[in-house]
């Protein structure tokens, strides 16, 4: 039987996903569309959350079938759904691969279950991270997604630690929608975005504050494409 501390807590996530939810409906939509009506002015082009995907990747350990169901239970505990079990596409040799192979595991998470992970990370699993210090804005894709990686199941709280027989991560990414004009349409747009909708969902971004010193889109394409020509020409010189 819980006791009432337990139910507070409980009850505490409860009021914490609620808020989530209603942040974006009530006010990060309004506050968009009123600072921002030349960028935000349609409501389809205000960036939303669309789902979350979780993988993990066991390779030839996913033949032992004590660790595939060990890593399956994992993964219904901390999303609350059961996972899809990937297999390898095509037969590689040299990896000791066999086509339709037992390789990992995938799940994604739409709606209710996709806030109560989201809100589980920002409060919760983040602050159980040793040094944590934020994440890089650079882990976003040129489709203006982010993906980041953890190291370790036990930062869950579902997860006991004396069933824990080896140490496995993860890769989380987080697929954003949002329908820009051809204009708008770039990658540097994507990603800005992106960053807009996770600075007010508390989201941490370590360096996300840079680029508020400049006052357009133009500039910060600018900064990245030198970053981008800097990075190439010191790759061709090793």
């Amino acid at each position: 039987m819980r006791n009432q501390h337990s139910l507070e807590e409980i009850a505490e996530i409860h009021r914490l996903l609620e808020n989530i939810k209603g942040e974006y409906e009530d006010g990060i939509r309004a506050v968009l569309q009123k600072n921002n009506p030349t960028l935000f002015g349609n409501s389809h082009m205000i960036p939303k959350l669309k789902k979350i995907q979780i993988n993990r990747g066991l390779g030839l350990a996913a033949q032992n079938t004590n660790i595939l169901k060990k890593s399956i239970a994992e993964f219904t505990a901390i999303t609350g759904q059961k996972p899809v079990i990937t297999r390898a596409k095509k037969a590689i040799a040299g990896f000791k691969i066999r086509d339709n192979m037992e390789l990992g595991l995938t799940v994604t998470l739409r709606g209710a279950k996709m806030y109560a992970f989201l809100t589980k990370l920002i409060f919760f699993t983040f602050a159980q991270i040793r040094d944590f210090r934020g994440l890089s804005v650079r882990s976003f894709d040129k489709a203006g997604n982010y993906t980041f990686g953890l190291k370790e199941q036990l930062i869950f709280p579902e997860i006991d630690y004396e069933d824990v027989d080896q140490a496995q991560g993860f890769s989380i990414t987080l697929v954003l929608s949002s329908s820009l004009p051809k204009s708008r349409s770039k990658t540097i747009d994507k990603v800005l975005n992106g960053m807009i909708l996770f600075k007010f969902l508390r989201f941490p971004l370590n360096d996300s504050g840079y680029y508020e010193k400049y006052s357009s889109f133009s500039e910060v394409s600018q900064v990245w494409d030198r970053k981008k020509h800097l990075r190439r020409k010191r790759w061709s010189q090793e």
